[in-house]
């Protein structure tokens, strides 16, 4: 999606805007949309807009506050390896947290731009970012060809590593073995599900169980299993 920000300053009189108010904090304003303007504190919707157009600029502002996460680790990448002396300094003084900076910072470092997803999320990357570059590529591509949302792809990376035998931080995962007798019937709608999603059969089932388990637990009532 193309963002169409235009930075302007406000000095003098615009044209059919709205001039920024006192409060804001900035004296720049981000044209978001003909009838939308961002300053440093507020969205000014100048004029009635129909649904369709509301929603693109909530797409655009989304895609902006997902790729200033990426802007922003790559800053502190850059300024961490030229300006080692006064990088902590520079940081300290942004009005951002230090720690997410740092967590910005982590991620940028460890998935490199080529490996990033236009299509995904900063957040999905934070998901994988723990991972071999290899396994990055792998889950990220699952992610993007399937359309997973970041607590899916969370869901999934979960039970792989208890299906592979690993609890996330080295050691050997616990499990239970649960056999159960299903119509042939069913195992085939089974399998051709898992298949959808990429899946072996066993981590298809236990991430089903687990997001209706979830559901439950969280007071979804509605979420019901009854006989055919």
């Amino acid at each position: 999606m193309s963002l169409e920000s235009v930075m302007s300053h406000s000095t003098g009189t615009a044209t059919g805007m709205e001039q920024p108010s006192n409060t804001c904090t900035h004296d720049s304003l981000i044209k978001i949309d003909e009838k939308a303007v961002a300053h440093g504190n507020s969205l000014r919707i100048l004029a009635p807009i129909p649904f369709t157009r509301w929603k693109k600029i909530g797409d655009q502002l989304s895609a902006l506050a997902n790729a200033s996460a990426w802007w922003l680790g790559d800053w502190l990448v850059y300024g961490e390896a030229r300006y080692p002396e006064r990088y902590k300094q520079a940081v300290k003084e942004t009005t951002l947290d230090y720690q997410t900076l740092r967590n910005y910072a982590w991620i940028s470092r460890k998935i490199d731009k080529s490996r990033r997803r236009v299509t995904l999320s900063f957040q999905h990357h934070a998901e994988v970012a723990s991972l071999p570059e290899d396994e990055q590529e792998e889950w990220l591509d699952r992610a993007e060809k399937f359309s997973w949302s970041r607590n899916l792809l969370r869901q999934y990376l979960r039970v792989h590593r208890e299906t592979s035998g690993e609890a996330g931080d080295g050691r050997p995962a616990k499990g239970v073995v649960i056999q159960v007798n299903v119509p042939t019937s069913e195992e085939e709608r089974w399998l051709e599900a898992a298949r959808r999603m990429d899946r072996p059969l066993d981590e298809w089932m236990i991430i089903t169980l687990s997001r209706v388990a979830d559901a439950l637990l969280r007071g979804k009532n509605e979420i019901t299993v009854q006989p055919k």
